[in-house]
């Protein structure tokens, strides 16, 4: 069907197919030289939901794309062996078997982009995802503040590592940015990129912490810059997490670097994205500003949890008829 995008018949975590991010030289004049009009991002956004919208077969083919692209995530002080076990199982069979059948997708082997928990449970979520091809992404650098002393954030990523961890989501420093320390913000995220060694690398710019979207454009180049594989939104504890203007801040960011450098980076937008409608604007953007490679979870990932629960419910809707109750879709 044009225009719906294919949902691959390989697990979700089988494994990036793009070459990594190895990053090239700060270049302060470009990073210096980023605007943002405001005025016509935020018209930019504004008028998405009204000009693209799917309906029926093709919204759930949309939706099941999604799924594929959440990073299924517990980052709670009250988490425990048990919830990251019971979502590690989830996240194998993230929509229910016999919704998948009715929709004609029961053969897919559709799954979860990965698990994202804290350094304390890496181990665990390996165990409950051997065989399944699906990644562990683990917090790190002090998250969610990443305000502990550098030399820790380091022996944290690669503690992690060391316990299986396939991708590290980093916290930068935002006062480097907010006093415009650029080189200092490099230098961070080539140490954390170094010590990630094999595992790829979310760089999260806790970017309702950053005050301008022109701050969002230079840090999200700057990590770039410095070999970040991911930009990433929000940490999920800010007051603000992802929104729309900012995501449309930061996939430009990644245009541009792609133009200037031939290589690829990905995009997580974490932190209240909790119904299907909102994805699927994420979805849209993304597809209009880079392309349909960057609906894949190669590219795109979604940090959420309650936001799973939500297609269920729609998926179940749109083969029933009917909305089922959000306690009958459990993530963990």
């Amino acid at each position: 069907m044009k225009g719906v995008p294919a949902v691959s018949a390989e697990p979700a975590g089988a494994g990036h197919n793009w070459p990594r991010n190895d990053g090239v030289d700060l270049d302060l004049s470009w990073v210096l030289d980023q605007r943002v009009n405001l005025s016509a991002a935020e018209r930019r956004v504004a008028t998405l939901p009204g000009r693209r919208t799917v309906k029926k077969d093709a919204q759930a083919a949309w939706l099941l794309k999604a799924v594929t692209c959440i990073d299924l995530t517990t980052l709670n002080g009250d988490d425990t062996t048990e919830r990251v076990k019971r979502l590690c199982a989830k996240a194998r069979q993230p929509v229910r078997q016999d919704l998948l059948d009715a929709l004609g997708m029961g053969y897919r082997g559709i799954a979860a982009g990965a698990v994202c928990v804290y350094h304390r449970f890496v181990s665990t979520a390996v165990e409950a995802l051997q065989g399944s091809g699906i990644p562990v992404a683990a917090v790190s650098t002090g998250f969610p503040a990443g305000l502990v002393p550098h030399d820790v954030k380091l022996k944290e990523i690669e503690a992690s590592v060391a316990y299986g961890a396939k991708e590290i989501d980093i916290v930068i420093t935002r006062e480097h940015v907010l006093t415009g320390n650029w080189q200092a913000l490099y230098d961070e995220m080539r140490d954390f990129r170094d010590a990630c060694g094999d595992a790829h690398v979310k760089a999260i710019l806790a970017t309702g912490d950053l005050k301008t979207l022109r701050n969002v454009a230079r840090a999200s180049l700057v990590c770039m810059m410095a070999g970040a594989d991911f930009i990433k939104t929000s940490t999920g504890k800010e007051g603000v997490n992802a929104t729309l203007l900012v995501t449309l801040v930061m996939l430009r960011m990644i245009r541009a670097y792609q133009e200037r450098t031939g290589i690829k980076v990905g995009y997580k937008p974490a932190g209240g994205i909790s119904a299907a409608k909102d994805v699927l604007n994420y979805q849209f953007l993304m597809k209009e500003e880079l392309g349909r490679e960057w609906l894949e979870p190669d590219l795109f990932r979604v940090g959420a949890s309650s936001l799973l629960a939500d297609i269920e419910r729609q998926l179940e809707h749109h083969v029933s008829g009917a909305y089922s109750a959000l306690n009958r879709h459990p993530i963990g």
